[in-house]
């Protein structure tokens, strides 16, 4: 067309800009798909699970969150951190609470793993078992 109406290269450029559009449609798409494949989840919904589990009365603190995708399903995992007064049945209603709110905000959770830790010992590095040995074999850590 551009060439009929006497630009020559009209019809290459828009040529190469729409080649230039399919790749950077391509490229989106292929980090989505492969994102999926690898069980990753979208940017933002590590930051919207650990958003909406603070909300939750009771949490101290989010100290983990780790979420993965299953096919269309999601699920996570968090550790929240609460009162170390709180007896074993307050914190488990306290878990209970953060995973029934994620399911509502979160509408392809198919389960969320609600680990709850005392505040002064909340975080994976509060439950690591430090190395050591056994009757003299090497030291190491499990």
């Amino acid at each position: 067309m551009g060439v009929w109406l006497g630009y020559p290269l009209a019809d290459p450029i828009v040529g190469l800009l729409i080649a230039l559009a399919i790749l950077v449609i391509v490229w989106k798409s292929g980090k989505t798909v492969f994102t999926r494949l690898l069980d990753g989840v979208e940017p933002g919904v590590i930051e919207e699970i650990r958003t909406a589990a603070g909300h939750v009365e009771g949490v101290a603190e989010v100290t983990e969150v780790r979420a993965r995708r299953s096919g269309h399903e999601l699920q996570a995992e968090v550790n929240v951190a609460v009162s170390p007064e709180l007896s074993v049945s307050e914190g488990h209603e306290i878990s209970r609470r953060v995973s029934h709110l994620l399911s509502h905000r979160l509408h392809s959770l198919r389960g969320a793993v609600v680990h709850v830790d005392p505040a002064q010992q909340a975080g994976e590095a509060h439950h690591r078992i430090p190395a050591h040995s056994h009757d003299g074999l090497p030291t190491h850590a499990h």
